[in-house]
């Protein structure tokens, strides 16, 4: 970071870690309206599926059990191309159930923007969310050689780099690719 190949943007210096930086919960949250199709298709936009809130200063945004919605990093991420990034949750919010990523834990080299999180509710209790609350940590894995293709790079055809808010699947994209 010192040296400006890891960006992280803002960063308080008590939230560097041994072998992590802790990362901050964000104000904007995509909720699903679930009662508005009766199913997911994978090959349409998701867009109409969700509705963007914000959580108010000092009051709590509540994640329900069984809820999943989609949050997003204070902190906007860059990463140079010799790098990839972990994500993962406190420990403290895993052991009352709360979640942030469901899969996709795992950041490319070349990746510029703020981590959208798939958060869900696990306990059988509601879980308060506040912005700016302590949600995860990022770690950082050294490659043995810089990658060919960078996020976002043309040829990927990379479907969130620059995110600044929780983004809904792009998944749909993914069909008609190279045909």
């Amino acid at each position: 970071m010192g040296e400006g190949r890891i960006v992280i943007d803002p960063v308080d210096p008590e939230d560097i870690q041994p072998a992590s930086v802790d990362l901050h919960l964000d104000r904007q949250i995509l909720v699903f309206s679930n009662h508005q199709q009766p199913y997911i298709d994978v090959k349409k936009s998701l867009e109409s599926l969700s509705e963007l809130v914000e959580i108010e200063k000092d009051k709590p945004f509540i994640l329900h059990p069984g809820d999943f919605v989609l949050g997003s990093t204070v902190e906007h991420i860059e990463l140079p191309d010799n790098l990839v990034a972990r994500l993962e949750g406190k420990s403290s919010l895993g052991r009352i159930g709360l979640v942030i990523h469901s899969t996709a834990g795992f950041v490319d080299p070349g990746w510029k923007g703020n981590l959208t999180l798939e958060l869900s509710n696990l306990a059988r209790l509601p879980i308060t969310l506040y912005y700016g609350m302590k949600i995860g940590q990022i770690s950082f894995l050294t490659l043995t050689t810089p990658a060919d293709r960078l996020y976002g790079s043309e040829s990927l055809g990379s479907k969130y780099q620059g995110q600044t808010q929780p983004t809904a699947s792009r998944f749909h994209r993914d069909f008609g690719r190279g045909e």
